[in-house]
């Protein structure tokens, strides 16, 4: 019952919606407010597309839901068919285990984990069917992540419809006197209706909404619970104990090591035997080699020692090169420092010759200070002795 109580928010719906037209004067042939009415039917419309995606969504969950109950019952039915026996072997190879698409891709998936942790002795990790089919895929089948928060949009919008009634009443409201006051108290009023409207049926389907929504999303999760404790009772597949596990590790490691004691028998029995043969075989080998390569060994001794002296010469005379190079190296570096100390005097006489130059410009300049000075007086002399 509770997976249709989402049909009840269209009834509801269609009585609101009724309820605002008649208000607005639509059936009753009163004067129609079509801003009013305009601001109400848009606001409706908004409410009924958040309700018809939802119900899209409620409608995928129930189908989830009704396939997990089927299926649960199916479970137990065959369980006791079978005398209590596990229902794994029928349905680990069975294609088509469930209806929806969702519930058997997760399934599908459970089983190659199941198959590849399988060992000789059946099962090796235990693996649980609520890794795959748990509340996640069921928030995800129910839009979880859309539905809960419809319940906030619809009080959002009551608010939203409030703040807008409140504005066209009061920005329609103006006056000095009473007499214009008492004129503009219509608008006031319609806008004050369009706020109280809204924020009535705003809040109410919230709260509608919201119950609608938890008593479906906790139908689904309890169906779910009850799914998953069938299958774990009926066809979950048995893991092998740890303590099985430890005796089958404790068999292999036993015969690992008598394999290994077996081995080491064998290796101390030979090894002495071995020992010997690989020594007479190195003599017999050493011996053969002198008797036939005496006289080629002496040739080499000879070559050998000829070209120790001749790398005794070369070392000699790349010695004596070596200290020619730190010679003229040395050589080199006194005609540098030579060069330097010359370059140094010359830069030193260059500027006693650019301050001599300087003062030579100097008294030159003075000099035809003075020459200028004199002639003018001259020149001054000569016109008062003419005159």
């Amino acid at each position: 019952m509770k997976s249709r109580l989402y049909y009840a928010l269209y009834f509801l719906y269609a009585i609101v919606v009724v309820f605002v037209l008649h208000l607005n004067g639509v059936f009753t042939g009163e004067e129609i407010s079509v801003v009013n009415l305009a601001i109400n039917i848009g606001f409706l419309i908004i409410i009924g597309i958040l309700f018809t995606i939802s119900s899209i969504s409620f409608g995928r969950l129930n189908r989830v839901t009704y396939e997990l109950e089927e299926v649960a019952f199916r479970l137990q039915k065959e369980y006791k068919e079978a005398g209590g026996k596990s229902l794994w072997g029928n349905y680990k190879d069975n294609a088509k285990v469930f209806e929806e698409d969702r519930l058997q891709e997760a399934f599908d998936q459970y089983r190659l984990r199941v198959k590849g942790s399988k060992t000789r002795r059946g099962t090796g990790a235990s693996c649980d069917l609520e890794e795959y089919i748990n509340e996640d895929l069921v928030d995800k089948v129910g839009m979880n992540f859309f539905n809960s928060g419809v319940s906030g949009t619809l009080t959002g919008l009551g608010i939203l419809g409030t703040f807008l009634g409140l504005s066209m009443g009061l920005g329609a409201f103006s006056g000095d006197d009473i007499f214009t006051i008492s004129d503009n108290v219509g608008s006031l009023l319609s806008g004050m209706k369009v706020a109280f409207h809204t924020s009535v049926y705003g809040i109410f389907f919230s709260l509608v909404f919201n119950l609608a929504y938890r008593s479906i999303m906790s139908d689904a999760y309890e169906t779910l619970h009850e799914f998953l404790n069938v299958f774990r009772q009926t066809t979950q597949p048995a893991a092998v104990k740890d303590d099985e596990n430890a005796a089958a590790m404790l068999v292999y490691q036993a015969g690992m090591a008598s394999s290994l004691k077996q081995m080491l028998e064998l290796l101390k029995g030979n090894a002495a035997e071995q020992t010997a043969g690989v020594e007479r075989i190195v003599d017999k080998f050493t011996g053969q080699m002198q008797s036939a390569l005496d006289t080629d060994f002496k040739k080499l001794g000879n070559v050998l020692k000829n070209a120790g002296e001749s790398q005794a010469v070369s070392a000699k005379n790349a010695a004596e090169m070596v200290e020619a190079v730190t010679a003229l190296v040395e050589v080199n570096r006194n005609v540098q420092e030579a060069l330097a100390k010359v370059i140094e005097r010359q830069e030193t006489f260059a500027g006693q010759l650019e301050e001599q130059k300087k003062m030579l410009a100097d008294a030159c300049s003075d000099m035809s200070d003075e020459i200028s000075s004199q002639i003018y007086t001259f020149e001054q002399m000569r016109n008062l002795y003419e005159k």
